[in-house]
């Protein structure tokens, strides 16, 4: 995928991490009499089974002290504890030095933070936008599994950035046009015979999409008669009667032909009404839909502008192309010999629009790996158009979705269609709530509500807890567990949260300073003025919880750098699973301790706002009752 290159230094430290880097490269000059930079210090997050809360890596100092890593560790650990109040205690394995902070440290962070709506996230500040462009469907099919994976990564990513400062401007551009358009085009106008949505019963994109699958199997029939007629079935592939009508439907299309626009204006208007009800389902919203029927004379202009300027080239038959062996690479073609447009020719005027528009001070295409060397071109042609801003796109390219059962192809069916996954979550999300017993005393609509959500919260966890770089399976009824890395696991989580604070409440116990948050009913009881400070020892389940709760800000910052939405998905689980073992192990209303209650109730409270934010990075709504 490559690394996303920040817009603005992101400090991977916190401030106490800044202060053990600081102060262990202090301690090495002032013991041992040598100057080292913090970059130097190697400083680790200690492993969950060893007690400790940060590991220093002493091994690399003993060429300075020369002693033994363990002596080493143990005058450096001194150093720190009387330099650093923070640190209650150290231990030393080997040549790690383990800190323990004091628990005031850790209940600090509890009384800052709790309640704040803006923890782990940082205010948009005044900069130019980030585009990010994702989707980008054709118009002669409806959205299928691998659009889902593309636009629940384009969407979670855009609230990443936007977490982390950077005003983001989320951009669809639909395809239109071309020469997968004009097949469906085809087809209808062959055998049709005036079958509209209404008439069907099928939704518009539903429609138009089984008159591109039966293109094809009329081509194909159209390819055998003529192999079986000793054509090269390579020569065929190219010279069906039918490939040619669809080609002659694109020039026309292109010489603004009544009839032929007339006959796609009607498909396009059915495929986007389908488009925009799968979206809404999907939870999926954009700040602007380009079309590239909209965008491609654009890239004709700044062919022909690069033709006239030398940078270019035409060959005999009059198409246009690059020369792009300085770079590696071969011949790009930009413009057929007929003068109609290919897909480059339409990037290259799409993105002349964005910058021109936009001004962005980066262009992230959320596009699959299989367009890598498109976009390494593309970067590479406008740059040789004299457009340096050029270096600005980013294609973050993610792995495809894969079946049990094999790749997905559109052209003959065979896709795991949007709207029909969606039913299936649906339905699995139903069956398996009821069977649990877990919407006994809801009404028939809030039954519902939580079916689509949990439905649609496993869907998307499952697709984004998946590095993007990788190609992914997916298994719908794997993805629909309570137990486990799954998406309703985390919601239940965030429910059983509630639930434990609404019997606080309902019990008169700490309700002051209570009150709502965001639009879902979640909640913080309490000020933090009434956290004991340190009025108790932390439980280990507490401290490991807390650990975690601080991390979230480096978290954040990390998923976006990285711009995977994984890092999240892998951080609220791990939060969730901390928090069912804290909740197993440790008495919260039933402790006798009024603090202690008090202290843990804040914890809760803490854990599911941070669950609610880190899912809603995801695009996953959680449920307050489960």
């Amino acid at each position: 995928m490559g690394k996303f290159l920040p817009l603005r230094l992101n400090l991977p430290f916190s401030m106490i991490e800044l202060i053990l880097l600081e102060k262990t490269a202090e301690a090495v000059s002032r013991l041992y009499g040598h100057e080292v930079n913090i970059s130097s210090v190697g400083l680790e997050k200690t492993k969950k089974e060893i007690e400790g809360d940060f590991t220093i890596v002493v091994f690399p100092f003993t060429k300075l002290s020369r002693k033994s890593p363990e002596i080493t560790a143990g005058e450096i650990g001194d150093y720190l504890a009387k330099e650093i109040p923070q640190i209650r205690e150290y231990k030393i394995i080997k040549g790690f030095l383990n800190l323990i902070l004091q628990d005031s440290f850790w209940i600090s962070i509890l009384e800052n933070n709790t309640g704040r709506e803006d923890y782990g996230f940082i205010t948009e500040s005044e900069q130019k936008p980030v585009l990010v462009e994702f989707s980008s469907p054709n118009t002669n099919k409806p959205l299928h599994l691998g659009h889902i994976r593309n636009n629940l990564l384009g969407a979670s990513v855009s609230e990443i950035l936007k977490a982390n400062g950077f005003p983001v401007v989320k951009l669809n551009l639909v395809n239109d046009r071309g020469i997968h358009i004009c097949k469906s085009m085809l087809a209808y106008i062959k055998w049709g015979n005036g079958e509209t949505p209404e008439s069907s019963g099928l939704k518009g994109d539903h429609l138009v999409g089984k008159y591109y699958v039966l293109f094809d199997q009329k081509n194909k029939e159209e390819i055998r008669k003529l192999i079986e007629n000793g054509v090269a079935q390579e020569e065929a592939e190219k010279n069906t009667r039918l490939l040619a009508e669809a080609k002659e439907i694109l020039r026309k299309w292109e010489s603004h032909d009544p009839e032929t626009l007339n006959c796609w204006n009607l498909m396009n208007s059915w495929v986007y009404e389908g488009f925009t009800e799968t979206y809404l389902n999907m939870g999926i919203f954009f700040d602007n839909i380009q079309y590239e029927s909209q965008t491609y004379m654009q890239g004709k202009n700044l062919v022909l502008e690069g033709l006239a300027n030398g940078l270019l080239f035409k060959k005999e038959d009059g198409s246009i192309w690059a020369d792009l062996h300085e770079d590696g690479l071969d011949e790009k073609l930009l413009l057929r010999s007929d003068g109609t447009s290919v897909y480059m020719t339409q990037d290259l005027g799409t993105a002349m629009m964005r910058h021109d528009e936009y001004d962005p001070s980066k262009m992230v295409y959320v596009v699959g790996n299989e367009q890598n060397y498109h976009f390494d071109v593309l970067k590479i042609v406008l740059r040789k158009l004299g457009r340096d801003w050029a270096d600005n796109i980013f294609h973050l390219s993610y792995g495809m979705v894969e079946l049990p059962h094999g790749r997905m192809k559109s052209r003959e069916g065979t896709v795991v269609d949007a709207d029909d996954l969606m039913d299936e979550m649906y339905c699995t999300a139903e069956a398996m709530t009821r069977e649990l017993g877990k919407v006994d005393h809801f009404s028939e609509e809030e039954a519902n509500e939580l079916f689509r959500m949990i439905g649609m919260g496993a869907l998307k966890y499952f697709i984004l807890k998946v590095d993007p770089k990788k190609n992914m399976l997916f298994d719908p009824k794997e993805s629909i567990d309570f137990n486990g890395n799954t998406g309703p696991f985390i919601q239940y989580t965030y429910a059983r949260i509630q639930s434990l604070l609404r019997k606080a409440e309902e019990s008169g116990r700490h309700t002051e300073g209570r009150r709502q948050m965001a639009d879902d009913g979640s909640a913080i009881p309490f000020p933090a003025s009434l956290i004991p400070h340190p009025a108790s020892i932390l439980r280990p389940t507490e401290r490991n919880i807390l650990r975690l709760l601080y991390q979230f800000p480096s978290v954040v910052k990390e998923a976006g750098n990285a711009l995977s939405p994984a890092v999240i998905a892998n951080f609220v689980y791990d939060l969730s699973k901390e928090f069912n073992q804290f909740y197993q192990e440790t008495p919260v209303l039933k402790e006798e301790n009024e603090l202690l209650v008090r202290l843990r109730l804040m914890i809760c409270a803490f854990t599911g706002e941070t669950i609610r934010r880190s899912m809603a990075l995801l695009g996953i709504r959680v449920p307050i009752r489960m």
